[in-house]
């Protein structure tokens, strides 16, 4: 082959290869190396005059942070991404280790891995950046728990984290990351994530990734802690079998237009989601935090948003996300009247923001902007009263689903509005570590 020819069929490769990543029917028949089975998406660490603590340190000095991640997919070799997003300077990581959980600190010994990074034992963060580290060997079962150790050995500020992880992590003194069980006698605990933002496996025979972008419904605020019962998760379970994954975009306090306890979805939807290898569709489930902060503490000068500032910035998600090849399936939002009795947020339902909730439902339901809609409001809404939860799946706040609710929210999903083909693709028996 000469120059030229070689020239030429290296461009026609290119123009294969980009055309894979706008079109979805040739994307699903091109194997993905990797693809994303678990996600925290980051957010800022907050400062002491805001409502919640962050439940996080200041810094971390010589200490091992260690947390467990259940998986969606899996598949014989795996990488990790962490996260320095919102860091002004560079963060060192120490010995990082990667194993099979064997509940709460426990690992299996002999699963226990170091990770490198470049082929390196150690690494930094950019300021402002992720790091992924190099593949590594560990076969992990579909729905496996992981447990990820990062010693952390210099004086290291916590400016990036996610704050509602709904899994007890560890910090202890030291360097434990290889420990069998950690020595808890100096430990602290904490349900915050710090450091690890993503986990992705190599399944070259995987159809897909879902991931779904919300607020503290789908972050899972109100699930049981250490149960994996937030409802990506029963998705998670449903789609493993399938050779599909899940990735829970969630933040609690998220909103669609505007900053709250994290950047607004317009503005990581590119980070949490569009980068994210292997997705395929996306879920939304925003807004209700749009609609209900502002006159509340969180917000008490904010103008509320009206319905078309709603439906303009679905539109935009919507179109940016299709660019992507990537399929948008739009969630009605569930009631919430009486919502967060006795607490600084019992303002936060009023009749005037159930009527804007009702108005943008019925938009997401007819304006033909999705390619389907999950109707979570009927599903969730008391039949006799139908601003309220049903109080079968009501936590208890009236605004968030307890385990029930979450678990109804998952059953109800027609997986072929998620992954069209899919049930015709058959299923796979999976291992199914809750």
């Amino acid at each position: 082959m000469t120059y030229h020819s070689k020239r030429t069929a290296q461009a026609l490769l290119a123009l294969v290869l980009a055309g894979a990543t706008t079109n979805p029917a040739y994307a699903a028949e091109v194997a993905t190396p990797w693809v994303a089975t678990w996600t925290a998406s980051p957010q800022p660490v907050w400062g002491n005059e805001f409502l919640f603590p962050t439940n996080v340190p200041a810094t971390l000095h010589d200490q091992t942070f260690r947390q467990v991640a259940r998986i969606g997919l899996g598949g014989p070799r795996v990488r990790l991404v962490f996260s320095n997003t919102y860091g002004p300077k560079p963060l060192p990581l120490g010995v990082v280790t990667v194993a099979l959980s064997e509940g709460e600190d426990r690992v299996d010994a002999g699963s226990v891995h170091r990770v490198t990074f470049d082929g390196k034992s150690t690494a930094t963060i950019a300021s402002g950046a992720p790091l992924v580290s190099d593949p590594i060997p560990l076969q992990v079962p579909a729905l496996a728990k992981l447990t990820i150790s990062v010693h952390v050995p210099g004086e290291t500020p916590v400016t990036t984290f996610h704050w509602d992880g709904r899994q007890t992590a560890w910090i202890v003194p030291g360097d434990q990351t290889a420990a069998p069980r950690l020595d808890t006698a100096q430990a602290t605990t904490t349900t915050a994530r710090l450091l690890l933002s993503g986990i992705e496996v190599e399944a070259g025979n995987s159809i897909g990734t879902v991931a779904v972008i919300g607020d503290s419904i789908t972050d899972g605020a109100t699930a049981s802690l250490d149960s994996n019962s937030r409802w990506p998760d029963f998705l998670a379970t449903r789609l493993a079998p399938h050779r599909a994954s899940v990735i829970n975009a969630g933040i609690s306090g998220g909103r669609l237009l505007s900053d709250g306890m994290g950047v607004n979805a317009l503005a990581r939807l590119d980070r949490d989601v569009l980068a994210q290898p292997g997705v395929r569709t996306i879920v939304v489930l925003l807004g209700i935090n749009d609609i209900s902060w502002p006159g509340t503490t969180f917000a008490p000068q904010a103008r509320r948003p009206t319905l078309d500032d709603l439906a303009a910035g679905y539109r935009q998600l919507v179109a940016r996300a299709r660019s992507r090849g990537m399929r948008v399936v739009g969630a009605t939002l569930t009631p919430f009247e009486g919502a967060l009795p006795g607490t600084p947020l019992a303002d936060y339902y009023h009749a005037d923001k159930d009527a804007l909730r009702r108005q943008l439902n019925d938009w997401i339901r007819t304006s033909g902007t999705f390619d389907a809609v999950l109707d979570f409001d009927v599903l969730m809404r008391d039949r006799g009263h139908p601003a309220r939860f049903d109080p079968r799946f009501d936590s208890g706040d009236h605004l968030h689903p307890g385990d029930e609710g979450n678990r109804a929210m998952a059953e109800s999903v027609d997986l072929e509005l998620l992954l069209p083909g899919i049930t015709a693709r058959g299923a796979v028996a999976t291992s199914q570590a809750h």
